[in-house]
């Protein structure tokens, strides 16, 4: 069964707080054009926050990117101050991770490990360095598929799903460019370019996951490939392009220039099934289907990742201006002072009870107010936001 034994409050202006936490008065300031009820959000997001799991996982590595990314933007300590806490019982001062699980070979709990490369360049700290080392220490054995990706998990065998390259090639990405290994940065560049070919649609947009061995339910027994595109499946995918180009600073152009053309590829695809009000759909492409709603994670990612294209030169200033509309109408439609609302809570393909990735089952999967998928993600988009505004 899957472990959702998690407690997320549904109103964080009224939760327990269980640490002081405050965003500084500029901070809030340069939060307040996408809504006075943003900042207030986060500091009682904050202030109410407990870990999802004890184990290293990628739920609380979600949230520790998006207040990195945010402290990289506003330098305020408070969002720092709250990593480097968490930090302190999860990576000891020898470098060892006594939470992280490497040999459950899950590849989610390598997303956490993307935070260790700014807290290194930040703090100096080698706990950091040395850190690196343990986490990418899964990645050197994890099993993979006869096409070269990693397996989402060992408990989904021959399976890639769109998740898993947000989850583990910006890490990658990044221990490729720290070590100064163009080679571990070329297979992340193959396994990018792998599920292009592979779990492609015609209309430009992704399948959410892959069966190699074609033994699931849930898999096309000609393809292999699911039924349908998954918003937030298409947001982690969008991340973690946009993630790795940035992260390949140096690398080989030829290498790059093909992290670019997916880019662009894939949101040009995406702007086509963009609602009227701005936003995203549960499952992406079939918006005007009973049922189906605009949801906030999916949003926020692909927000994200349009602001980060164009500020890195994948795409023109006019995608920038779309992302940051698109951020805005997050906030206006889904932030409350107490909540992020319109986050689907999780959804996947196979295990118990079975997962079968029709249209039905998307729809069926449980909306959570304040999920940390929706919040880091919002996280991500305020830091390119800000970035975005101020260079106006």
């Amino acid at each position: 069964m899957l472990d959702v034994s998690h407690s997320i409050p549904v109103d964080v202006a009224a939760a327990t707080v269980q640490r002081p936490f405050d965003l500084s008065a500029d901070t809030t300031r340069r939060l307040a054009p996408f809504g006075a009820q943003v900042p207030a959000f986060l500091n009682g997001y904050f202030r109410s926050w407990t870990p999802y799991r004890p184990h290293w996982n990628y739920e609380d590595g979600v949230i520790w990117k998006g207040a990195l990314d945010l402290y990289l933007v506003t330098r305020d300590p408070a969002l720092l101050d709250y990593v480097l806490q968490e930090m302190e019982s999860r990576i000891l001062p020898d470098g060892s991770m006594p939470t992280f699980l490497p040999k459950e070979y899950n590849i989610d709990h390598v997303n956490g490990g993307k935070i260790l490369f700014p807290l290194y360049a930040i703090t100096g700290d080698e706990r950091f360095r040395k850190a690196m080392d343990v986490q990418y220490a899964q990645l050197k054995d994890h099993p993979r598929t006869r096409s070269g990706n990693y397996w989402h998990k060992q408990i989904y065998p021959h399976q890639v799903w769109l998740d898993g390259l947000f989850m583990a090639q910006p890490f990658q990405a990044s221990y490729a460019r720290m070590t100064g290994n163009e080679v571990l940065f070329a297979d992340t560049v193959a396994q990018f370019s792998s599920v292009d070919r592979l779990l492609k649609k015609d209309n430009g947009l992704y399948f959410h996951g892959w069966d190699e061995s074609r033994a699931e339910r849930w898999a096309d027994k000609q393809t292999g490939l699911s039924q349908n595109v998954w918003g937030r499946s298409m947001g982690w995918w969008v991340g973690a392009l946009v993630d790795v180009y940035e992260a390949s600073e140096g690398f080989s152009e030829h290498l790059r220039d093909e992290i670019a053309r997916i880019t662009r590829d894939t949101l040009n695809a995406l702007l086509k099934f963009r609602s009227e009000n701005g936003l995203w759909y549960q499952v992406v492409d079939q918006g005007d289907r009973e049922g189906n709603y605009e949801e906030a994670s999916a949003s926020a990612m692909v927000a994200y990742g349009l602001m980060k294209a164009a500020r890195m030169g994948i795409m023109g200033k006019d995608v920038s201006d779309t992302g940051i509309a698109s951020l805005h109408a997050v906030c206006d439609r889904f932030v409350t002072p107490g909540a992020l609302n319109g986050i689907c809570g999780v959804a996947g393909l196979g295990n118990v009870p079975y997962r079968d990735g029709s249209y039905e089952y998307y729809l069926s999967e449980k909306i959570t107010p304040n999920d940390p998928k929706g919040v880091g993600a919002l996280m991500w988009a305020l830091s390119e936001g800000v970035r975005a505004k101020e260079t106006l």
